[in-house]
Order: C-alpha cells, then sequence, then structure tokens
C-alpha cells in the first residue's frame, strides 16, 4: 500500500542527516518537507491551497511566507524571499504554487514517474484525475482490514482512513488528485535508493 512506516522511518533520517550538510536554500526546504515523512512535500500543498482563496493556484510573497510558516519550516524570511524571487521569474510578484512543488520533489527517474502514474491510472477508474472513495471500491479490500474484522469500523471509514495517507491533517477532503498522489510518491521515492526496489514495490502494492 502507501508508504510504509519503515520508508517514512528512513527517510527522515536521512534527511534529517542531510540537512545539516547543505548550505543550499531549496536543498533545506526540500529536506525539512522529507523529515516530516512520505507526505511532507504533498502536506506543503495543501497548505498553499488553503492559502489560495481565490484558487489562482498562485501566492504572493506573504502567503508563501505564512505557509511556510504554518507548516513549521525552519526558513527565515530573507531566504524565503530568495527562493521567492527564483521563482518569480516574470516578476509579477506572485509564482505558482504547482510549478513550485515538482521542483521541490526529489528528483525521479522516468521509470518511476511512469509506475506512479500507472498505480494513478488504475484508481482513477472515471478518468476525472481525481481518485475518490468510490474509485477505491474493489480495487481496495477493506474487509481485511484489523478494524474492519473486529468491528470498530465500517468499510466506509477504512477506506477514508486509507485515503488519509494521502490527504494533508490540514484539509481532508477524500479526494486525492494527481499532483499529490505524485508529491506522495516522490516522498516515498526518496527513502528508496534503486527502481528495480521501486517498481517492485508498486506493481506489488497495487497489483500492477
Amino acid at each position: 500500500m502507501p508508504g510504509t512506516a519503515r520508508h517514512d522511518q528512513e527517510m527522515s533520517t536521512k534527511a534529517r542527516k542531510r540537512l545539516s550538510q547543505t548550505t543550499d536554500v531549496l536543498e533545506r526546504l526540500r529536506l525539512q518537507c522529507l523529515a516530516k515523512g512520505s507526505a511532507g512535500i504533498k502536506g506543503l500543498g495543501r497548505i498553499f491551497n488553503i492559502l489560495d482563496t481565490d484558487n489562482s493556484k498562485t501566492l504572493d510573497f506573504n502567503e508563501f511566507l505564512r505557509g511556510l510558516q504554518h507548516y513549521a519550516l525552519m526558513i527565515n524570511k530573507e531566504e524565503a524571499r530568495e527562493i521567492f524571487q527564483a521563482f518569480d521569474k516574470d516578476c509579477s510578484g506572485t509564482i505558482d504554487f504547482d510549478e513550485f512543488l515538482v521542483t521541490l520533489r526529489p528528483p525521479m527517474s522516468n521509470a518511476r514517474k511512469e509506475i506512479i502514474m500507472q498505480a494513478f491510472q488504475k484508481l482513477n477508474k472515471n478518468g476525472s484525475g481525481v481518485i475518490t472513495i468510490e474509485d477505491l471500491r474493489g480495487l481496495y479490500n477493506a474487509k481485511y482490514h484489523p478494524k474492519y474484522l473486529n468491528g470498530d469500523w465500517t468499510e466506509e471509514q477504512v477506506f477514508k482512513a486509507f485515503l488519509d495517507n494521502f490527504d494533508s491533517p490540514y484539509d481532508k477532503d477524500g479526494k486525492v488528485t494527481t499532483e499529490e498522489f505524485m508529491n506522495y510518491y516522490a516522498g516515498v521515492s526518496a527513502s528508496i535508493d534503486t527502481d528495480v526496489y521501486f517498481i517492485v514495490m508498486m506493481k506489488n502494492a497495487w497489483k500492477l
């Protein structure tokens, strides 16, 4: 299924170790997100979405800074401005935050990106570009979940808990977009050294 607790632990440890060695501001931001686990970068994306009240998919500097602070990332105002200006190429005073998050993702080989998209497409049965509880029915068997077996949860609650792996604690809407799925697995990918192992893990998880 999604990244295991062991992957998260390994990634957090690696990220914290590298954090003390890097002076690059963007890399420091990336490593701080990865130190939060597989959903670290996706979680920052969710906060940006909440701050983007007019749905423009862009942020001005104050919103950008507020998002970083809200997510408890240790970046000071000058460093935040340096990152912001690097992305504000047309000097419009705003940045496209999806573009920013794509750059923030740890680099992945094309083979990894392709297998992630295969998994997403298998889950997104109706081709809407968003995975919902309905998409999971028939693909994810809730009846083997321990909390379903002991009567604590309904099938619906198991599906919801499963989607929470991808959702952010700040905005649980029970839906996962292509970008969020990719951001999540970019985090998982950072804890796995070889393409072969990552691809095997994805194939086993999603029966590809």
